[in-house]
């Protein structure tokens, strides 16, 4: 399975069959200046409805959309959406947000989406044991550095993959990755936006993964 970070929450989720995902694709402009979004997928999953994340027509293929809370099998893949909110007042600032878990290629993966707050033990159990966690850390429209980090200890993830955070090519208010990376171990910057990863191969204690954005 390989994991390619085409910028902010949007990731490109590639089987070992070929089977393609993408998460939450953005639309460029409004402080959003990665490049347009031109790949194909089989699978498109948008955990809420805000322009940085819902540009379904940009993915090629016809891709069927997975949306909102509860458990829905497409193309072979089962995805779980886990009901949240992206803030920390239930949902009153900014909406609702679907937490997605799904698994490939025996990698159990947990995009959060625009998660606005700490996960409660309810919602924890319900998203399970996580391999790869792709996490929001730059905070303001997001958990913040700090709660991302408690969230990560929460979860226990195996490999943990920031994104939504302040880049060269996004000029949204939010922060930059090394606020959450400040103390912590096991940190590697990659120099590419691609990381391939497999079940067997997994690391026994945690690792977060900086990957580069491709677009």
């Amino acid at each position: 399975m390989k994991v390619k970070w085409l910028g902010h929450a949007c990731f490109l989720i590639t089987a070992d069959n070929g089977l393609k995902i993408i998460t939450d694709p953005y639309i460029e402009g409004s402080g959003l200046k990665y490049s347009p979004i031109d790949e194909s997928a089989d699978i498109v999953t948008v955990s809420h409805d805000h322009f940085d994340h819902n540009n379904v027509s940009a993915v090629k293929g016809k891709p069927d959309v997975v949306k909102g809370s509860g458990t829905k099998t497409v193309k072979g893949i089962q995805f779980k959406g886990v009901a949240t909110y992206h803030d920390e007042a239930k949902g009153g600032q900014r909406g609702d947000n679907v937490v997605f878990c799904f698994t490939v290629d025996g990698v159990n993966i947990c995009h959060l989406g625009d998660l606005g707050h700490r996960l409660s033990k309810e919602e924890i159990a319900q998203i399970g044991d996580i391999d790869v966690l792709l996490i929001p850390v730059g905070g303001f429209f997001t958990i913040d550095a700090k709660v991302a980090s408690q969230v990560c200890e929460d979860l226990k993830p195996k490999v943990i993959i920031p994104m939504h955070f302040k880049t060269p090519r996004c000029d949204f208010p939010i922060t930059e990755v090394d606020d959450f990376l400040t103390g912590k171990s096991n940190v590697k910057k990659l120099n590419s936006s691609e990381v391939e990863l497999k079940a067997t191969t997994l690391p026994t204690t945690a690792e977060i993964l900086v990957l580069q954005p491709a677009r």
